[in-house]
């Protein structure tokens, strides 16, 4: 209870040497002296925030948290030319060699549980365990539910297809939309497509009268950036790989009524992970208080 009057003040912060244009803001929170632990934040667009770092034990710990490129403070903010997930997972590895880490947990949720997973894949040799929540593995079928969602929230996806003039795919029009010189489509992006995910799971949906921000737009850029590129993924290439990290001891934590990543892909992330625990929290939506709250104890346990 002290700790909550006080702001989390990271005892190294700064930036990566610039690569392909891109400025990498990097945190660390905790224990200088402590294992480390490298934490990948959702999204994509999103950024990296202390409460992430709150999540562990920060007597033992030494946590490091990065804006991904285009995100948070990371410069330039939106941009998405040379942003990649290959470009992520390459500068998460500068981040680890900047700081002399030769062997690290990996966490993350959402989007970053995908960021976990695939740089475990690349780096298994220096990955001591995995904490992954809320599991978006990028398959085909995953990237089909915002479509198949429409069956729960017709409404809301009706308002939203009402803008597209032609047959083509939604994320493809507002990708195309948000990318636009008129400040005024940029934002009406947001407004629709991009407040859709956060409608996901709630019981009382409805799109918010506000504005959308300036921040808001940039991190909708590069999410739209990501999506309409299917994430820079192979079809289904994190399981397809599954056998490099198989012997990385791995906590799974997943809502059981989570509409924006549905609970199929944590299942069948623990069916390929023989040395993985999953702990189905009964709860709707996209994270929520008691997902923090199992998560802080089951993470204290694992760890």
């Amino acid at each position: 209870m002290f700790f909550r009057f006080f702001k989390l003040k990271p005892f190294l912060e700064g930036y990566l040497p610039e690569k392909d244009g891109h400025l990498v803001f990097y945190h660390v929170y905790g224990n200088p002296k402590g294992f480390p632990i490298l934490s990948f934040h959702g999204g994509p667009g999103s950024r990296s925030k202390t409460k992430h770092a709150q999540t562990f034990d920060l007597k033992k710990f030494k946590v490091i948290l990065f804006d991904q490129r285009g995100c948070g403070e990371s410069l330039p903010t939106g941009e998405t030319k040379n942003n990649t997930t290959q470009d992520l997972l390459n500068d998460s590895k500068r981040l680890l060699d900047f700081l002399k880490i030769k062997k690290v947990i990996v966490s993350g949720g959402s989007w970053g549980s995908t960021m976990a997973l695939l740089f475990a894949q690349a780096y298994p040799e220096i990955v001591k365990k995995l904490s992954v929540s809320l599991i978006f593995l990028a398959r085909q079928s995953d990237l089909d539910w915002w479509k198949d969602s429409a069956i729960f929230y017709p409404d809301m996806m009706e308002k939203i297809k009402k803008e597209v003039k032609k047959n083509i795919p939604l994320k493809d029009f507002y990708g195309k939309l948000v990318q636009s010189s008129k400040k005024s489509d940029q934002k009406k992006a947001v407004s629709l497509y991009g407040a859709y995910e956060n409608m996901l799971g709630s019981l009382n949906p409805q799109f918010s009268k506000e504005v959308p921000t300036d921040k808001q737009v940039q991190s909708f850029k590069v999410f739209s950036h990501y999506e309409c590129h299917n994430f820079f993924l192979k079809e289904n290439e994190i399981l397809k790989n599954i056998q490099k990290i198989q012997h990385i001891p791995t906590l799974i934590l997943h809502n059981r009524l989570d509409f924006v990543c549905p609970l199929n892909q944590a299942y069948d992330l623990h069916k390929a992970l023989p040395k993985s625990k999953l702990i189905i929290v009964p709860e709707s939506g996209h994270g929520g208080s008691l997902m923090k709250k199992v998560s802080k104890t089951e993470i204290k346990k694992f760890l």
